[in-house]
């Protein structure tokens, strides 16, 4: 049998709930109509029973000048209150394209105030040079790389606009 990659290494029906957070030091990167928007090796990657990982990039290694905080809000009963980004680059606006939780619930306050990006709304998110894949749906915002092994929660009917 061939395979194009890494052999799937974590099934996301091993992840925690609660979920769990953890440092990941790979370079992930996020480019919208040839911008970069996040360039970072200090992500927190979160970790739910099946979702793939969302990664929280740190203020500081995001183009913040480029976002714009939205209304939207909504509640996860983890984390607390996420608060929407609308991303505004080269005369293309994305809303809903990244989000935070700005004052999470006590176990996830390692998050707080990082960005998470939703890969199917920018043209180009990476882990370590590996293009992702979005989690199916357009709620939730799990990473699929080569070594997550689904199925995964998301697809049809899961929206939460």
């Amino acid at each position: 049998m061939s395979t194009d990659g890494p052999l799937p290494t974590e099934s996301v029906w091993e992840y925690p709930r609660p979920p769990r957070v953890e440092l990941d030091g790979r370079r992930l990167v996020v480019i919208h109509r040839g911008v970069t928007l996040a360039d970072s090796r200090a992500c927190r990657r979160v970790l739910e029973t099946s979702h793939p990982p969302v990664f929280y990039v740190p203020r500081n290694d995001v183009r913040t000048v480029l976002l714009s905080r939205s209304e939207a809000t909504t509640f996860c009963e983890w984390k607390g209150l996420a608060t929407y980004w609308t991303l505004t680059v080269n005369e293309c606006t994305v809303p809903y394209a990244a989000w935070s939780y700005e004052a999470p619930s006590p176990e996830y306050e390692t998050i707080a105030g990082h960005l998470a990006f939703y890969a199917e709304r920018v043209d180009l998110c990476t882990v370590d040079g590996e293009r992702v894949r979005a989690q199916p749906g357009d709620f939730y915002g799990g990473w699929i790389t080569a070594e997550i092994l689904g199925p995964f929660k998301g697809g049809s009917g899961t929206t939460g606009w």
